[in-house]
């Protein structure tokens, strides 16, 4: 009991001192603090003075240091230009010597030049008077003289010339005659082609000659109408059940036939039917023109065209040339050409397409101005054709440079098929004029006793006279009659020039 109460008493002893003592403990705490913050202020403060002495002293020392590094690059930069101005002053008393060289060099040249043109002018004043003196002598005028020199020249040398001439011609010739020939005849032997001859006239045959009477219409109306539409004449004479539809255009030709078919059929003809059935067979052959086209890629082998460039080759169709009709004719080139390059190793597809449009010109060549060759050229252009393709185009008739073998390859297939017995066929006033004519040109070289044009104009046999000219002479002749036929005529294909030279010796015993 004792010990509790002793307990209790030391208890209330501490809580007594803690109440008392507890305000004194913490005014000293409160105080030890706050001096501890004084003196961490004054600490920082003097860290911060420190720190901003020490950057100041960095920022001088940097200043310092740039201003040495300035001054460095400076006098450095200085250096440099004064080593580059002691260069440029150096190139300028060289270039300055130079000049002064060249203007003593071109005071001499003009000295030299001078008196080489006065001793020019001495030197031609003596010609002068040698050659007039000379032509005094020789009682000749200048032009005289010139012919003289030219002449025996030409006595000289042409023994020579003519020599070597044909060795040149034996040499090169021999090997390319027989691969151009192997080429060609192989070509011509693998391709077969048929041949139809236009006119330009067509017949419409009719159910009774009452029907002519219907075409002709009151007071003619009819046939007006129809002439009017088609562009085509309608020619009604008295040829029974029969009458002709004249026309230079084909494809105007032949749908003025199919549209007079179709009135006779009908029975109904007068002007307004007349319109219809011109503008219904109008649309038929324009659909039958691009079937024809599509045929003839097909035909050929060329994948795609251009639609507008299918419709041109259709229009082929109603064409002709010499009688040959342009589109068959087309085909004919191009499996020909085809044939050649698969020889030859050349690209096939390529020479196809362009010997497909080589005469594509002669689809428009009446609406536009120029040869069919460059209208065709400028028509391939604008439907996107490749350069090569184009150049095939203009060059089959020599009219422009070719810029490939394959171009050189269509123009030669032109050729054999224009020139194929066959193909075409001339009016006989126009193939009159041209056997005239090689006759004319081979007759117009000297030493000449006749020349005949045979085989329809494909060779022209020249016969010379065999005490002026020799052998060698007249295998030049037939080589400049060759030239002359090929710079002056146009024909088809090729023409064969073959001189005769023969020396008969008679005599008779008695």
């Amino acid at each position: 009991m004792v010990a509790l109460w002793l307990f209790l008493g030391v208890v209330i002893g501490v809580v007594a001192a803690v109440i008392v003592l507890g305000p004194v403990i913490e005014k000293r705490t409160r105080r030890n603090i706050e001096e501890q913050q004084k003196a961490a202020k004054s600490d920082a403060e003097t860290i911060r003075k420190r720190a901003q002495e020490e950057a100041e002293h960095l920022k001088k020392k940097a200043v310092i240091e740039g201003r040495e590094e300035v001054h460095r690059l400076r006098e450095e930069k200085e250096r440099e230009f004064r080593r580059e101005r002691e260069e440029l002053k150096q190139w300028e008393e060289r270039i300055s010597r130079r000049e002064d060289n060249l203007d003593k060099k071109e005071e001499s040249v003009d000295r030299l030049k001078s008196e080489l043109e006065k001793e020019r002018g001495e030197v031609k004043k003596q010609r002068e008077e040698a050659e007039k003196r000379l032509y005094e002598l020789a009682d000749l005028s200048p032009e005289e003289a010139r012919q003289v020199v030219l002449q025996r020249a030409e006595e000289t040398y042409e023994q020579d010339i003519a020599q070597r001439y044909k060795q040149l011609k034996d040499q090169y010739e021999e090997d390319a005659s027989k691969h151009a020939k192997w080429v060609i005849v192989n070509a011509i032997q693998r391709y077969a082609a048929d041949y139809t001859g236009d006119v330009t006239v067509s017949t419409v045959s009719l159910p009774s000659d009452e029907m002519k009477g219907r075409i002709i219409g009151r007071e003619g109306r009819n046939i007006r109408a129809f002439e009017k539409l088609t562009g085509a004449d309608l020619i009604i004479d008295d040829t029974p059940e029969v009458v002709v539809i004249s026309c230079f255009n084909p494809l105007r030709r032949e749908i003025g036939k199919l549209a007079l078919e179709k009135l006779i059929e009908d029975g109904r003809i007068h002007p307004a039917r007349i319109e219809e059935m011109y503008e219904k067979t109008k649309k038929e052959i324009y659909a039958e023109i691009k079937e024809t086209g599509q045929e003839a890629l097909m035909k050929v082998g060329i994948p795609s065209l251009h639609p507008e460039l299918v419709k041109l080759l259709g229009r082929l169709k109603y064409r002709t040339s010499y009688g040959q009709n342009v589109l068959a004719h087309s085909i004919e080139v191009a499996q020909i050409a085809a044939l050649m390059a698969a020889e030859l190793g050349l690209n096939v597809d390529k020479v196809k397409r362009g010997a497909l449009l080589h005469d594509i010109g002669k689809a428009l060549d009446h609406e536009i101005e120029g040869s069919h060759a460059s209208i065709g050229g400028d028509i391939a252009k604008r439907y996107g054709e490749k350069a090569q393709v184009i150049n095939m185009i203009q060059y089959h008739h020599g009219e422009f440079e070719p810029t490939s073998s394959e171009a050189v390859l269509v123009a030669a297939a032109d050729a054999v098929s224009a020139a194929r017995p066959g193909a075409r066929r001339e009016s006989l006033d126009m193939y009159i004029k041209r056997l005239e004519n090689l006759e004319g040109i081979a007759k117009g070289f000297s030493h000449i006793e006749k020349a005949y044009a045979i085989q329809a104009g494909r060779e022209i046999r020249v016969i010379v006279e065999p005490e002026k000219l020799d052998d060698v002479l007249s295998e030049k002749l037939s080589a400049d009659i060759a030239r002359e036929i090929e710079a002056k005529l146009e024909y088809p294909g090729v023409i064969k020039v073959t001189v005769i030279r023969e020396k008969r010796s008679v005599a008779y015993a008695s």
